[in-house]
């Protein structure tokens, strides 16, 4: 839509590639223990123990990060959708402004030809006037003007009224814009902190403790990759049991999912490049034809809500208490998520993590 108005500045959009992070799962995982000596190796006998520790208070560290990261992806979608409310109010005032200056020059014209052929010169009174309406109630002014001119006098009064209450509908809109950017920052600067953290924990660690546990990621990946290749074949005969509709749609999102795998994780994505969680999810359902909400928790409202035993490939897998992470299941207990800074867009088993439920988006 054209407007008739320099564009507003300011607003922050999605963040791009991050390359100041730089968390690898393997190195996060090493993010040992908060009261313990960073710096210090397990023995050969705790190695197991010591690990099992380290991977469970990461995951709960990427689970509260993830919980920040929906924060912002929430923060980021209202702001986005406030800028639009303000454009198009904006938009408004300049096009009802537009046609109040027509009216205007129409009434200057009305205004000189009084004045030329000597009579009163009304129009002329009424633009100078400091309550025009005042003016328009007077009635024996208005007896002595043209149909004409009170025509054009009335057109301009009811502009400028709607005028008036547009721009007080844009100034409202605009404070409601600052007050989403507030919160925005606030969000962002929350995810960012616990990035800056795990990264300052990451750096104390040893090469050969971040080796260690990166072996044992890529084996669990490895494992998780051939168990849903394996299942390929169920998944098929599962989704033929729904509609041919459904069925499309839902082979559909998951190409396009599979078409993602291996790029990496950023929070507030939604691609090309790289995805959070629910932006995976929600462009893999866009590219079938189906638009959904950003967040995870709006997406879980959005759905038709479905038991596990119901579970088809397309469906959508929430994760956590609050539901801070999704993932877009394939069948065979198997999904294709983004888990989490210094990840990539993979494929993982759907019992890796707390499900909250589960929702059919068509």
């Amino acid at each position: 839509m054209a407007t008739h108005r320099k564009p507003r500045t300011g607003i922050l959009t999605a963040p791009g590639p991050r390359a100041a992070v730089g968390l690898t799962t393997a190195a996060l995982a090493t993010v040992t223990l908060f009261g313990e000596s960073a710096s210090a190796a397990p023995s050969a006998g705790s190695t197991t123990a010591s690990i099992k520790q380290v991977q469970a208070r990461v995951n709960k560290l990427y689970e509260q990060a993830e919980v920040a990261t929906e924060k912002y992806n929430a923060a980021k979608d209202k702001a986005d959708k406030q800028r639009t409310t303000a454009d198009q109010l904006l938009d408004e005032v300049a096009r009802k402004t537009a046609k109040l200056n027509a009216t205007r020059d129409t009434l200057g014209e009305y205004a000189a030809a009084q004045y030329r052929s000597g009579g009163l010169d009304t129009t002329t009174t009424y633009l100078l006037a400091n309550d025009p309406q005042q003016l328009l109630d007077n009635a024996h002014v208005m007896d002595r003007m043209s149909g004409r001119t009170e025509a054009a006098l009335e057109t301009f009064r009811t502009q400028t009224i709607e005028i008036a209450q547009e721009r007080a509908k844009a100034v409202e809109s605009l404070t409601k814009l600052d007050d989403a950017q507030q919160e925005l920052n606030k969000e962002k600067k929350a995810v960012q902190q616990k990035l800056t953290t795990a990264q300052k924990l990451l750096n104390t660690l040893t090469a050969k403790e971040k080796a260690r546990l990166a072996a044992i990621q890529k084996a669990a990946d490895a494992a998780a990759a051939a168990k849903a290749s394996a299942s390929s074949s169920s998944s098929s005969s599962s989704s033929s049991s729904s509609s041919t509709t459904t069925s499309t749609k839902a082979a559909k999102a998951i190409a396009f999912a599979r078409a993602q795998l291996g790029k990496p994780y950023v929070y507030g994505a939604t691609g090309p490049n790289s995805y959070d969680c629910s932006g995976l999810t929600q462009a893999s359902w866009a590219a079938a034809g189906v638009s959904i909400p950003r967040v995870a928790a709006a997406q879980y409202s959005y759905g038709t809500k479905i038991s596990a035993s119901e579970l088809q490939p397309g469906d959508l897998v929430f994760f956590y208490s609050g539901i801070s992470h999704v993932g877009l299941y394939i069948g065979g207990g198997q999904m294709i998520h983004a888990p989490h800074t210094g990840t990539v867009v993979k494929i993982a088993p759907i019992s890796e993590m707390p499900i909250a439920g589960y929702a059919r988006m068509a």
